[in-house]
């Protein structure tokens, strides 16, 4: 027998046993990571090897000399490439701290469906944009409004479309999360392989059709998704005050918040100043073919589907033994993990050929075990903030974890200005000390983090 779900919509219309609006939702994602990956993976490989080479094509980008002058004023000189490891260390962090504020203007000024057509409206002008070096940088301010708007509202429709109690609901970010990974996945080399035949501009343009799709695939699902609320307005009066118990958890996601920002500084690299190694220090060449420097960025998509099972097992055969460790001991190993696997990239001197270049095992070898530290540490943290947060601010201190990756993304362009100078060994080296190091810090602080972050209201 059919009920009805969240949205009115009746049982009988659902899809796999799941609500339409949750793969229209998927969907949309989808499409948005494909655009959204399939440009990050080009960005800084397009800025270094094509457009900031050419002093006269660099003139006719309107803005970019304020934007360089923006700089230049905190970093001095910047050449082609430190310049352009800033630039997309600041688009990225945009992009990962917008949402807070688009989630915002969803929830009290727009409605989330408009923000979404507008978000991904906005995104689709900004790949197409990316087609004219004239209009670089509004292509990127149109990504990054665009990205702030679309993802602070999308996954927020989610819970909409299930009554409270709905037992489907357990697996519905599952199958979220997968269309996420799927697109990152596919994207890289997608775009990857376009732009190595036909230029990046036709690369670009791969990611703008993806994202139109997506706002087609939105729009024409409408009619499954959630309808808007209006917001009732909250009486004069104030919220209640925090309990005891909640101010010392409050307190203890302040203290972690700058560990968690040494994590993603290493991570946002490889997004960054890795395609840079990748293109100049590494051997791609295989059989004859060489590989796609975006295409590595493929791994990373791939790897939650594959790791996730495995240390969700590891964590119940250690939970059978009473062992599985707390955690905070997670998000250390895993930034241990991660930190160690970044320094592997420092033997590339060590490793390379008489080119002097290293082999293409190294950073694949890479993938595997950053991968396998990512997986004990990103849903992890995401999952502390979540489920520590006092209700009342809980929107608020999640926003404050993503703003961790933003603030990661600005560290790790302005280090972007360090590799020429200290070279891949010691630039990897310090990438891998940083990431360690915080996960060190969360093991010796595990004491006083452990009692603060307690769920108990003591």
């Amino acid at each position: 027998m059919g009920g009805m779900t969240a949205n009115g919509t009746s049982e009988n219309s659902d899809l796999f046993g799941q609500p339409k609006g949750l793969w229209v939702l998927a969907g949309t994602e989808l499409w948005d990571r494909i655009s959204f990956h399939g440009m990050v993976a080009m960005l800084v490989l397009y800025m270094t090897g094509d457009l900031l080479l050419d002093p006269a094509r660099v003139a006719t980008v309107i803005g970019f000399p304020a934007f360089r002058a923006f700089l230049e004023a905190t970093s001095g000189p910047l050449g082609a490439q430190a310049l352009a490891l800033q630039t997309f260390g600041y688009y990225y962090a945009c992009v990962t701290g917008l949402p807070l504020l688009g989630g915002w203007i969803g929830d009290r000024v727009t409605g989330r469906k408009l923000a979404v057509g507008g978000g991904a409206a906005l995104m689709t002008a900004g790949h197409f944009a990316l087609a004219f070096d004239r209009t670089f940088l509004i292509a990127l301010v149109l990504l990054m409004c665009g990205a702030g708007l679309l993802r602070g509202n999308l996954s927020a429709q989610i819970k909409s479309l299930y009554a409270d109690g709905d037992p489907r609901e357990v697996n519905a970010f599952q199958y979220y999360y997968l269309g996420i990974n799927f697109g990152a996945a596919a994207a890289p080399i997608l775009s990857g392989s376009v732009a190595a035949i036909w230029g990046w501009h036709a690369g670009f343009a791969v990611a703008g059709f993806g994202m139109l799709i997506g706002l087609v695939v939105y729009l024409g699902g409408g009619r499954w998704l959630p309808a808007e609320q209006q917001r009732a307005r909250q009486p004069s009066g104030e919220r209640p005050p925090l309990t005891p118990g909640e101010r010392r958890r409050v307190v203890g996601l302040l203290l972690i918040w700058p560990l968690v920002v040494g994590y993603w500084t290493a991570q946002a690299q490889i997004w960054n100043v890795y395609n840079i190694w990748l293109r100049d220090s590494v051997d791609l060449n295989v059989g004859g073919f060489s590989v796609p420097v975006p295409w590595f960025q493929s791994l990373d998509g791939l790897a939650p589907g594959l790791f996730i099972p495995l240390v969700l097992w590891i964590w119940s055969m250690q939970a059978k033994r009473g062992r599985e460790p707390d955690v905070l001991t997670k998000l250390a190993i895993g930034s241990v993990i991660f930190g160690l696997s970044v320094g592997l990239l420092a033997a590339g001197p060590l490793l390379a050929n008489g080119a002097g270049r290293a082999p293409i095992a190294l950073p694949l070898l890479f993938h595997v075990t950053s991968n396998f530290g990512a997986m004990y540490y990103a849903p992890v943290i995401l999952g502390l903030y979540g489920t520590r947060a006092p209700q009342s601010l809980r929107g608020t201190l999640v926003g404050v974890c993503m703003l961790a990756v933003a603030a990661g993304s600005i560290l790790s362009g302005w280090m972007g200005g360090l590799y020429e100078s200290m070279g891949p060994a010691g630039f990897w080296l310090l990438n891998a000390a940083i990431c360690t190091g915080a996960g060190l810090g969360i093991l010796l602080g595990a004491p006083l983090l452990g009692r603060l972050l307690a769920q108990d209201e003591a």
